[in-house]
């Protein structure tokens, strides 16, 4: 377990890593981007049945809008509410891209060398309960700020508006497996790969 003063009891993720770890309905999890402008990839599959995990579009239709804060509900792919947003300091998360990967570097980047990516990060820490690499759908972005032109619906990936210590508080309305990362991709996160910080209550 590691400490920290402005946090005590938060796990840390370290820099372009991941983590998994199981979430009780009832629980609460928090997220914190401890130095700011850094993204976290969040991953929620269902424990009773890996088949069921996080949905993008469902979330999104039931939202009718594509930025999610405070009151918002995270949906499965069967429509069950997965995770509620109790509290968000920053307000712009990214609910439409899938997490970085290999290709990413690969086809996005001229001048980075390989990284597996937040994908490879959560095959890697879901594969002890059993979620295949293939099976990884888009994440919820944390802090990702994504802003789109409603005309054209270009889109542009700006640096978090998070600052240091800002946070989103998740409840889980079932019993989660959680897949974490803190993101591996130089645009997301500002240029510079920083960690993030976690607790659960």
């Amino acid at each position: 377990m590691h400490h920290d003063h402005e946090h005590p009891h938060a796990d840390i993720i370290p820099p372009r890593s991941g983590t998994a770890f199981e979430l009780r309905a009832g629980d609460t999890m928090t997220v914190i981007d401890a130095e700011g402008g850094q993204v976290a990839d969040l991953l929620a599959v269902s424990k009773a049945d890996i088949r069921e995990m996080l949905s993008s579009g469902r979330t999104l239709d039931y939202a009718e809008r594509i930025y999610l804060t405070t009151g918002d509900k995270l949906y499965s792919n069967r429509s069950n509410v997965m995770l509620e947003i109790l509290e968000d300091d920053v307000g712009r998360h990214d609910f439409l891209l899938t997490p970085c990967s290999e290709a990413t570097f690969r086809l996005c980047y001229d001048n980075e060398p390989p990284h597996q990516g937040c994908h490879g990060n959560l095959a890697a820490a879901l594969k002890p309960y059993g979620v295949a690499e293939d099976a990884i759908p888009v994440a919820f972005n944390c802090f990702m700020n994504v802003p789109v032109d409603g005309e054209t619906g270009k889109f542009r990936v700006l640096p978090p508006l998070s600052k240091s210590g800002d946070r989103i508080v998740f409840r889980a309305a079932m019993d989660l497996i959680i897949g974490l990362t803190a993101c591996s991709a130089p645009a997301s996160n500002g240029g510079t790969f920083k960690s993030i910080q976690y607790k659960v209550n």
